[in-house]
């Protein structure tokens, strides 16, 4: 098993394997378009092929966002998940970025790896970056979760 960045081949099978979640309401839906936009965001964990994928996002010189974590369902229960959180935190610490949240379905998850349960209304950068062109907005029914890089 090994984590990595992603590159352009990935894009395919990360877009159908967060659209195979979001089609079940597990996660938020990604277009291809906004794939290839942020794919320096991107990690992937592949096998023999890409099992799971995470993106750190910057939203503002102290704050990062953790988005479409997915791990298929045959590689679950196995640490992939939380690697991925690992990954993605130690670079937003290298980086200089004090925190990281998550918007998520899975509140329980993230707790057991440091993350703190926020309202959503104290993320202003994310509220109207990102959510406020989201189908969801504004009866969004994530819970905002945070964690500390530098503590944790």
């Amino acid at each position: 098993m090994k984590i990595r960045k992603i590159v352009i081949s990935d894009i395919g099978y990360v877009h159908k394997l967060i659209n195979q979640y979001a089609s079940r309401e597990l996660m938020l839906p990604r277009s291809l378009n906004e794939l290839y936009e942020n794919i320096r965001d991107y990690y992937v964990c592949e096998t023999d092929h890409i099992v799971a994928a995470c993106a750190l996002h910057i939203l503002w010189e102290d704050l990062a966002e953790i988005k479409s974590l997915v791990v298929s369902d045959s590689a679950q229960r196995q640490g992939i998940g939380r690697r991925l959180i690992d990954c993605c935190k130690d670079e937003a610490k290298g980086l200089g970025v004090g925190q990281v949240f998550a918007l998520t379905y899975v509140k329980g998850f993230f707790m057991k790896l440091g993350f703190r349960e926020i309202d959503k209304a104290l993320l202003p950068h994310k509220i109207w970056g990102d959510c406020i062109r989201c189908s969801k907005f504004p009866g969004c029914d994530e819970q905002a979760v945070i964690v500390d890089v530098n503590n944790a």
